[in-house]
């Protein structure tokens, strides 16, 4: 676990810091359809935000769970969370009930803030508020009337916080039992939204795309706080479709666009219909930013094709701030690397003993550095399982080649166990994507009594509604492609059609739940 980094309390080592810098600044700092704010004005909304959650009963220390969409409201709440020196607590707007009630109980929050008409607002009648009470003085439906008129004049200043203080709760995703609270500081999300601004070579006059989810470690990172600590702008989208960002991003000048895979895909699917649109965007992008997952090479090239800006991808963690590593600019775009890590970041290969391993040996990826979170919140057993000393286990398989690029290889596990034999989908998926009928893929385990797991392929066609003979036709295609390209023991035993795949909050495919569906 972390070491404790605990020093004298100051206001520099909150997050809000960022902002306290561009307090009295009339550059913009929020856009959004229909609106914008400048950084006096969105300070000026902080301030009264962080006296509408006192008026509630917030104070330091306490959490404070927010289940609200990518709305100006997010923002203005966040931040005066942190000012406050109470912990944020970002939850999915579209929880279920019973996931809510473990999340807010787990964290011990002492208000509840929900977004009307998500699904937490639509099912909070069927909270079990007994259990969920403890600390809990308030749950309260918001929406856009609630605006925070900000102060003409403002002098805001954030409460000193020590340099280890939890500032955010991020619930993971839980693959494996109940979602566990990655605790991370406001010196960890200084630390990586700094880092971030840097390497990405964020510009005052820079917008960037803001349809990443702010409930997430990526969003809140890479499209706000690096944003802030840059003194650039967010383009806000609630709500993300193809047609949506692509619009947004013509009509706010975006300049830098983030997101992940699924979402990247999708943009170039719509442009390849509203070819106006993708001239409007040509040259006013400068990159692009990705991650969670891989970005197929073929996506790779129509967005060059489409719009021409080049992808960089980079590789992070919930309990990393998130962002351990980014293809730099510097370095050149190494495609099918996620880049090389931030700076003061460590990273390591080591083996099932725990042994480093040398260049280009695949196996469990750990980390070190003032990114990663203090540990899992009142939960020793988990942190445990995963720290040793500062480094953490990332449980991803990856390889670092001779010039210190990395390299994903797998979800630890992802990996399938096929007749003794390790199978990691990435790989075969990489093989999936070259074919230029395949929207989406995902390789999965089944059970099966001859060979342990078998290997399943589940496509997403670019052509809906594919007739029965075109859809054996492209089966036929993809299962010669996989036995061409991949050893015997790999290839998929069979492949399925789906008009859509499972997916998580940020775009990621999610693996079990669509495993548990075949």
């Amino acid at each position: 676990m972390i070491q404790s980094l605990t020093s004298k309390p100051t206001e520099q080592s909150n997050l809000c810091f960022l902002l306290t810098r561009q307090a009295s600044s009339r550059d913009l700092a929020l856009q959004w359809e229909g609106g914008q704010l400048t950084y006096q004005e969105l300070v000026g909304k902080i301030d009264v935000a962080r006296e509408w959650l006192v008026d509630r009963g917030v104070s330091h220390g306490d959490r404070v769970a927010l289940a609200l969409p990518n709305v100006p409201q997010m923002v203005a709440l966040y931040y005066a969370t942190l000012a406050l020196g109470a912990i944020a607590v970002p939850l999915h707007p579209l929880l279920s009930a019973r996931e809510v009630q473990y999340q807010v109980q787990d964290a011990g929050a002492r208000l509840l803030l929900v977004w009307a008409g998500t699904r937490v607002a639509g099912e909070l009648a069927d909270l079990d508020m007994t259990a969920v009470n403890a600390g809990l003085s308030a749950v309260e439906v918001i929406d856009g009337s609630v605006i925070f008129e900000g102060k003409a004049e403002t002098h805001f200043r954030p409460c000193a916080v020590e340099t280890d203080a939890p500032a955010v709760l991020l619930y993971t995703s839980g693959t494996t039992g109940q979602p566990k609270g990655a605790t991370l500081s406001h010196a960890n999300m200084l630390s990586n939204a700094r880092s971030c601004a840097q390497v990405f070579g964020f510009k005052p006059t820079d917008t960037i795309f803001g349809g990443l989810p702010l409930f997430h470690a990526f969003g809140q990172t890479v499209s706000m706080n690096a944003v802030f600590a840059a003194g650039a702008s967010i383009a806000l989208l609630p709500r993300f479709t193809p047609q949506g960002a692509a619009a947004l991003c013509a009509d706010t000048g975006v300049t830098v666009f983030a997101a992940v895979p699924s979402m990247y895909s999708a943009i170039a699917n719509y442009l390849e219909t509203d070819t106006a649109l993708a001239d409007r965007l040509r040259g006013s992008l400068r990159f692009g930013i990705s991650g969670g997952a891989a970005l197929p090479s073929s996506v790779h090239a129509d967005i060059d094709r489409l719009v021409d800006f080049p992808v960089y991808e980079g590789y992070g963690l919930s309990e990393t701030s998130p962002v351990v590593s980014f293809n730099q600019a510097e370095f050149g775009l190494v495609i099918g690397s996620v880049g090389r890590p931030l700076p003061g970041v460590l990273v390591e290969v080591r083996d099932e003993q725990g042994h480093p391993l040398g260049a280009d040996q695949p196996g469990q990826l750990w980390v070190s550095g003032p990114n990663v979170m203090t540990g899992y919140w009142q939960n020793p057993e988990a942190n445990e399982a995963v720290f040793d000393g500062d480094w953490f286990a990332t449980g991803d398989v990856a390889r670092l080649d001779s010039q210190g690029n990395i390299y994903i290889v797998d979800r630890l596990k992802d990996m399938i166990l096929r007749n003794g034999n390790s199978v990691y989908p990435r790989e075969i998926e990489d093989v999936l994507y070259t074919h230029p009928q395949v929207s989406l893929a995902a390789v999965v385990g089944t059970a099966d009594l001859q060979v342990g797991e078998e290997i399943v392929a589940v496509i997403v066609p670019r052509t809906a509604d594919l007739t029965e003979s075109e859809g054996d036709e492209l089966v036929a295609e993809l299962d010669h492609l996989c036995r061409q390209q991949l050893a015997s023991y790999k290839y998929p035993r069979s492949f399925l059609l789906r008009a859509e795949l499972p997916l998580g909050p940020t775009g990621k495919i999610l693996k079990r739940q669509l495993a548990a569906s075949l």
